[in-house]
């Protein structure tokens, strides 16, 4: 087929590499503008998809908005049998739903209608769901709303972090896009039906501050959904560490003792477990500001947080 590729961040690299290795003629990638990034925060840094689009000789379109006239006509005059679309980050006018004659087909990932919207990998974590996944749907006006064309599941882990999740669903909405383009135009879509939705708001960094109250299972997870970005956080002594893995702990002879009832945020012992009311946790991946991943001791050996202190 002729297709148009739309997307932006890593998420969205296996589909338009699944999409090239199936053979169809990607025609052009949009993706968003190149953003200032590097160790100066100055450089104009292109997208993983803009870099990905290049390496595989395809022309690459960043446009501000799709709203214009002109961009809409560029858009059309391509004359795509489809655009494929994954994390792109800019909503599509109708114009351009319209224009490919097989429309847009949409990489999700969740399973809808679980999860519609802007963060559904994080707040799938976040809601401790056992399982999610990926959906190809046909897009339309609305948020996440159209039919939808193939669903596949996927296990949550209790190791999986955001990255970890994102990236194995990538590879799954990567071939299953791919399975989907083969059966067009005979592949019938389903109506999403009306049980079943909840909605993934844009994640807030005020959201990643650790909430030491909510139990050590609840920790966890938030600690888990917000890595590698924004990165769960907590503050001691005028300064925010990262958290970027960490264990749950529990009562042992080993160990030390934890009662269900840790004071929440009191360091117990000299190695920062911390209680969480119900239960604690330990850090084990950690950061400082301006300063690389560390393990919990070596954190510990340069900034000590001693048994006893009180954590925000």
């Amino acid at each position: 087929m002729r297709i148009i590729f739309m997307g932006t961040p890593d998420f969205a690299v296996p589909a338009l590499r699944a999409l090239v290795a199936a053979g169809h003629d990607v025609v052009a990638a949009y993706t968003q503008p190149p953003r200032p990034g590097g160790r100066r925060g100055k450089e104009l840094t292109p997208t993983p998809v803009h870099k990905a689009a290049e390496v595989l000789g395809i022309t690459v379109r960043h446009p501000v908005s799709l709203k214009g006239a002109e961009e809409q006509s560029a858009f059309a005059a391509l004359h795509a049998d489809a655009a494929v679309v994954a994390a792109y980050g800019l909503i599509l006018p109708q114009a351009v739903l319209d224009a490919p004659k097989l429309g847009c087909l949409n990489v999700h990932a969740s399973l809808l209608p679980r999860w519609r919207g802007a963060a559904p990998i994080q707040r799938a974590i976040l809601a401790g769901d056992a399982e999610t996944g990926v959906t190809i749907m046909q897009m339309e006006a609305g948020l996440d709303t159209g039919p939808m064309l193939a669903t596949k599941e996927t296990s949550i882990l209790d190791h999986d972090t955001a990255g970890i999740l994102t990236h194995r669903l990538s590879l799954l909405g990567a071939e299953l896009m791919v399975q989907v383009l083969a059966d067009l135009p005979d592949n019938a879509p389903q109506i999403q039906p009306t049980d079943g939705v909840t909605y993934a708001r844009k994640i807030d960094k005020a959201e990643a501050r650790i909430d030491w109250s909510c139990g050590s299972l609840a920790v966890d997870l938030q600690i888990r959904a917000f890595n590698p970005m924004p990165g769960a956080f907590f503050e001691h002594g005028g300064e925010r560490i990262r958290v970027h893995t960490a264990a749950v702990l529990t009562a042992s002879p080993d160990d030390f003792s934890i009662k269900f009832n840790s004071p929440a945020g009191l360091v117990l012992d000299d190695q920062l477990g911390v209680g969480c009311g119900t239960g604690a946790i330990r850090p084990v991946d950690v950061q400082r500001a301006g300063r690389g991943v560390m393990s919990c001791l070596e954190l510990l050996r340069g900034f000590p947080i001693p048994k006893g202190t009180q954590l925000d």
